[in-house]
């Protein structure tokens, strides 16, 4: 049983760029083993959640394996909650020194990257911004997509790369108004491999998917929602965010039932720093993990973790000859980049 002596929280944001922010979480054993969790960090009560409940929680904490920390979820929100439970998912793969991968029963070697592309201000700049991706070896590219901004783009960069796998994210923004819906079946004609979060709620995501050849990939943030997705016919594909989902325990379960159902599934990874990338790869080794997972590195940003988690010729390896997330952490680097810190024992 892994007994937790030590809690450690750091509030963490890249020097440069866009400045994306995250929160990292440390739990360390008693004989000194450290296992690390991340979590994007887009809103307040996610730190809250870690200072106020989570964080006092775990020091002295009796558990034998990640799944016994079901309760977590009942002290924080999911984001707050997987920072926490991929650290202890990484700690008990370090103390029983297996790979993270292999404990949630991945069968994969390595992980076949997409490439995200957000809404440009321009649509001149799309076809050569796409073509950076491609060179990098991704065999899909994801265009975000909003009302006003979804046919043009998608026109653009389908006329430029035709046999490209494409897909769309539209970030929840349609509605189930006759002029979206008619909007987003017209894109269909694109070939698009998944139409991704279209809308809010469940009801029109199943009216689309009668409508078009592509699959629509519903916002999923628990089992409930995917059960009820799956019995209304309401998608056939599955974005796994372990930060929406509240770890890895969740994910995988969420993977089982989406597997079983016939559904294609990918991974999205979360995070600047590294560690929840290297979480979501453990994930994306699953056997439902059919498509390509968007597991790319920050462009720009530093290294934290060693080997460094990058991906070559669009294939990222699965570190099956390391325990826990396979990574070392650059711990004391991350304390000095740290704009607020929780330090909590059970001493």
């Amino acid at each position: 049983m892994p007994n937790i002596v030590e809690f450690r929280a750091y509030r963490v944001a890249l020097h440069r760029g866009r400045r994306p922010e995250s929160v990292l979480v440390s739990l360390t054993s008693e004989d000194g083993t450290v296992g690390w969790g991340e979590s994007a960090l887009l809103e307040d009560g996610t730190w809250t959640d870690l200072a106020q409940r989570l964080g006092p929680a775990m020091p002295g904490l009796e558990w034998d394996h990640p799944e016994d920390l079901g309760g977590l979820g009942a002290l924080g929100g999911p984001r707050a909650t997987a920072a926490v439970e991929i650290a202890a998912w990484d700690l008990w793969g370090r103390e029983h020194r297996v790979p993270v991968a292999h404990a949630l029963g991945g069968t994969r070697t390595s992980v076949v990257t997409g490439a995200r592309v957000p809404c440009q201000p321009y649509l001149d700049s799309l076809p050569s911004l796409v073509n950076r991706y491609i060179g990098s070896g991704h065999t899909r590219i994801t265009l975000e997509v909003r009302p006003g901004w979804d046919v043009e783009p998608l026109r653009v960069v389908r006329q430029a790369y035709p046999a490209l796998a494409l897909q769309i994210d539209g970030a929840c923004s349609y509605t189930d108004s006759p002029e979206d819906l008619n909007a987003l079946e017209s894109l269909d004609a694109y070939d698009l491999v998944a139409i991704e979060r279209p809308f809010r709620d469940l009801a029109p995501h199943a009216v689309l998917q009668r409508s078009v050849h592509a699959a629509v990939a519903p916002d999923i943030g628990d089992l409930d929602a995917l059960d009820a997705a799956i019995t209304m016919d309401a998608g056939r594909a599955l974005s796994l965010r372990v930060n929406r989902l509240g770890g890895l325990t969740t994910a995988r379960s969420a993977h089982d039932r989406a597997y079983a159902a016939g559904w294609d599934v990918w991974c999205g990874g979360s995070g600047v720093f590294g560690i929840g990338k290297a979480a979501s790869v453990a994930l994306a080794s699953m056997p439902g993990c059919t498509l390509p997972s968007d597991i790319t590195e920050f462009v720009g940003g530093p290294e934290y973790l060693t080997p460094p988690l990058r991906a070559h010729g669009g294939v990222i390896a699965v570190p099956l000859t390391q325990p826990g997330l396979g990574h070392e952490i650059d711990g004391p680097r991350i304390t000095r980049l740290a704009t607020d810190e929780l330090h909590i024992t059970s001493r």
